[in-house]
C-alpha cells in the first residue's frame, strides 16, 4: 500500500446536518408565507419566482453541469402552456389530464431536437438552441388554431376537488410545491451514479466514454428533463395567468432564463432560486425607482441591469448562491457502505492466454504517420512496458488501442475478439481500463466520487430511480469498491478530499484507482509514476505486481527506466512512430538501438 498521511476517517466521515436544519426551515417558511399578512403583491412575485426557478434550474443541469448552453428553454415553456391552453378550451379537458400530455409533447419535441442539436459542439450548439427557439416562437405566433398572436384566452383554473387554486393564495403551494420537488429531485440525481455521468460531461468526454459512459445519451438525458421542467413551469404558468400568448416564450426569454441561472449560480441547484429571485425583483424595483430618479421615461433598467450582471460576473463568477454558502459547512458523505454487498467481478483469463494482440496498426493525421503499422501481444499475467522517447507515438498507440482515435489501419483484437472498430466506451465494458498522460478527472467532485465513475458499468440505477432515492443500495455498493481501490492504492484517507485540491501525484493515483473499480482484465497506465515520490514509487510498484497475481495484466507507458526495468516483463520500445525492438528488459538495456535512440549515435 502507498504510504499516505494519518487522519481520522470516521471523524470526517460524520455528515454535518446544519444544509438540511436550512432547507427545513425555507420549506416552512414557504409553507406559512401565504398565511401572513402580507401584500398579495409579493405572494404574485413569489409565484413568479417560482415558475421562472423551474425553468432555471433545468439550465443549470444542462448548462451549468453537463456544460451545454441552451438559450431555447423558453419555446418549452411555452409548449406545456400551449399544450394545457388549447387542450382546456378547445377539448375541455382537465388540467391534470393535459399536463402528462404536454410531458409527452415536450419529451418528443426534447429527444428530436436534442437528436439533431447535442452532436454539435462548441457555439454551434448555442446557436442552434436560438434557431429552433425562434422557429417554435414563430409558429406559436402564426397558428390560426393557437390564437396567432393574441394567443389563447379562457383558460380555466387547476382544481383539486373542492379546491380552487386561483382562489387566494392557493396556487402558491403548487407552484412551490412543484419547485421545491424539483430541487430535491435534481439534488437527488446529482448525488447518484448518474449524476456523476451527468457531471462528467462537463469535464470532457474522452474520459467519461473511457470509463463506459455513453456521453450523447446523457446529453439527451438531462436535456430532455430540462425541457420537462420547462413545461410544467408553462403548464402551471397558463393556468396561474389564466391566458397564453407567444411573447412570453421567445428568444428574449430564452436569454433571460440563462442569465437567472448564471447569477444565481450556474453550478447549484438552489442557486435557481436565488437567481430566479434576484432578477424578477430588481427588474421590478427598477422600473419603478429609475424613472422617479431620472425624470424620464424609458427601458433604463435593462441598462442598469446589465452593468449589475458584469458586476456580479466579476465579483462572484461562479454566481450569487455559491458565494453565500461558502460560508456553510460542506457535510461529508456518510460512510453508509460498509456492509454493503461486493460487486460482482468478470473471470479472469488463466495465465498465459492470449489476451491483446495490435497487429500492425498505423495512425495517420493528414501527412504524418504517427503511428506506423506497430505490433505487439500481450498474454494474460504480463506486465509489459512499452517505452521511447517523446514523441515516439505511444500514448497515440494507447488511444488506438482503447478506440479514443480511430484507426487508419491495422486491426486489435482482445481475447480472441476483434475490437479495431469498437468505440471506447464499448471496450471498457470488455475489461479494458486506462489512465491517461495528462491527468483527467472532474476537479470539483471528491476524490471517492471521481472513482466511483470507474464503478459505472457495474451498476445499472438510472436516472428515474435516483430522482426517487431507489438508487441507494448500488450507491452503497459503488463506494464499497471506490474505497477498497483507494486504500488500495493509499489513499483512503483523502477520499473526502476535492481531487482538484490534489497534488499531480496524487491525482494519477487516484486515476489508477478509478480505472481498478472498473474491474479490468487489462490495465493501460500511461506514465503512473510521474509525479510520485521514490517511496511512493516503490510501493506502488508492489501494488502492480499484486495485481498481476490477482489476474490483471498490465501495459504500461513509462519515463522512468529504474522503475520498468525492475516491474516489466518485457518492453516494446518506439522511436518516431514505428516499433523499433521488443525484448525482455535484459535484452532492451543491451540493446545499442535502444541506447542510440534515447541518447544519439555515438560520434
Amino acid at each position: 500500500m502507498i504510504p499516505a498521511a494519518p487522519a481520522a476517517a470516521a471523524a470526517r466521515g460524520a455528515r454535518v446536518p446544519l444544509r438540511t436544519a436550512i432547507f427545513g426551515a425555507f420549506v416552512a417558511l414557504a409553507i406559512v408565507a401565504p398565511q401572513l399578512p402580507v401584500p398579495d403583491f409579493w405572494i404574485t412575485q413569489a409565484n413568479y419566482i417560482g415558475l421562472y426557478a423551474l425553468v432555471a434550474m433545468g439550465l443549470v443541469l444542462l448548462t451549468g453541469i453537463a456544460g451545454l448552453t441552451s438559450f431555447g428553454q423558453a419555446a418549452f415553456v411555452g409548449i406545456g402552456a400551449y399544450a394545457t391552453a388549447y387542450l382546456s378550451t378547445a377539448a375541455g379537458l382537465s388540467p391534470w389530464l393535459n399536463l402528462p400530455i404536454g410531458l409527452a409533447l415536450t419529451c418528443a419535441s426534447a429527444l428530436l431536437l436534442g437528436w439533431i442539436t447535442l452532436r454539435m459542439s462548441g457555439h454551434y450548439l448555442p446557436l442552434a438552441t436560438i434557431a429552433w427557439c425562434l422557429a417554435l416562437n414563430y409558429t406559436m405566433a402564426n397558428m390560426e388554431w393557437l390564437g396567432k398572436f393574441d394567443g389563447i384566452l379562457g383558460v380555466p383554473p387547476i382544481t383539486l376537488g373542492a379546491i380552487d387554486f386561483t382562489e387566494g393564495r392557493n396556487i402558491f403551494y403548487l407552484i412551490w410545491g412543484a419547485a421545491l420537488a424539483a430541487a430535491v429531485a435534481l439534488a437527488n440525481l446529482l448525488d447518484s451514479r448518474a449524476g456523476r455521468a451527468i457531471r462528467a460531461l462537463n469535464g470532457g468526454v474522452v474520459m467519461a466514454e473511457a470509463m463506459g459512459i455513453s456521453t450523447f445519451r446523457y446529453k439527451v438525458q438531462v436535456f430532455v428533463i430540462a425541457a420537462l421542467l420547462a413545461a410544467v413551469s408553462g403548464w402551471l404558468f397558463a393556468h396561474f395567468q389564466r391566458t397564453v400568448n407567444p411573447s412570453p416564450f421567445g428568444i428574449r426569454w430564452g436569454i433571460e432564463y440563462l442569465v437567472m441561472a448564471v447569477i444565481g449560480g450556474v453550478g447549484s441547484v438552489w442557486g435557481a432560486f436565488a437567481g430566479a429571485a434576484v432578477v424578477k425583483l430588481i427588474e421590478d424595483q427598477l422600473q419603478v425607482l429609475l424613472p422617479a430618479l431620472i425624470g424620464a421615461a424609458g427601458n433604463f433598467e435593462i441598462v442598469v441591469f446589465g452593468i449589475a450582471l458584469v458586476l456580479v460576473l466579476k465579483y462572484a463568477p461562479q454566481g450569487l448562491w455559491p458565494f453565500v454558502s461558502r460560508w456553510v459547512p460542506t457535510p461529508h458523505r456518510a460512510r453508509d457502505w460498509a456492509d454493503a454487498p461486493l460487486l460482482a467481478e468478470r473471470p479472469r483469463p488463466a495465465p498465459g492466454d492470449a489476451l491483446l494482440d495490435v497487429d500492425a496498426v498505423r495512425k495517420e493525421f493528414g501527412g504524418l504517420v504517427a503511428v506506423n503499422d506497430v505490433s505487439f501481444a500481450i498474454r494474460a499475467g504480463e506486465i509489459v512496458g512499452l517505452i521511447g522517447p517523446n514523441g515516439a507515438g505511444k500514448s497515440t498507440t494507447f488511444n488506438l488501442v482503447t478506440g479514443v482515435l480511430a484507426k487508419t489501419a491495422g486491426a486489435v483484437r482482445f481475447r480472441g475478439e476483434d475490437i479495431t472498430a469498437l468505440r471506447s466506451r464499448e471496450i471498457a465494458l470488455r475489461g479494458i481500463s486506462r489512465t491517461f498522460q495528462h491527468v483527467k478527472m472532474m476537479p470539483g467532485m471528491t476524490v471517492l466520487e471521481n472513482v466511483a465513475l470507474g464503478g459505472h458499468l457495474r451498476v445499472r440505477s438510472g436516472a428515474a430511480r435516483a430522482m426517487l432515492r431507489l438508487d441507494r443500495a448500488d450507491e452503497r455498493r459503488l463506494f464499497r469498491e471506490a474505497e477498497r481501490q483507494l486504500a488500495r492504492i493509499g489513499m483512503v484517507e483523502q477520499m473526502h478530499e476535492l481531487a482538484g485540491n490534489l497534488a499531480l501525484g496524487r491525482q494519477r493515483l487516484m486515476e489508477i484507482a478509478r480505472a481498478l473499480c472498473t474491474d479490468p482484465v487489462l490495465l493501460l497506465l500511461d506514465e503512473p509514476a510521474a509525479g510520485l515520490r521514490h517511496l511512493e514509487k516503490r510501493a506502488l510498484a508492489g501494488v502492480l505486481r499484486q495485481l498481476r497475481a490477482e489476474g490483471v495484466s498490465l501495459l504500461l507507458v513509462e519515463h522512468d527506466m529504474d522503475f520498468v526495468m525492475n516491474l516489466t516483463d518485457r518492453i516494446v520500445v518506439m522511436e518516431f512512430g514505428t516499433k523499433l525492438m521488443e525484448g525482455t528488459p535484459a535484452e532492451v538495456q543491451a540493446s545499442p538501438a535502444v541506447r542510440a535512440a534515447y541518447l544519439g549515435t555515438e560520434h
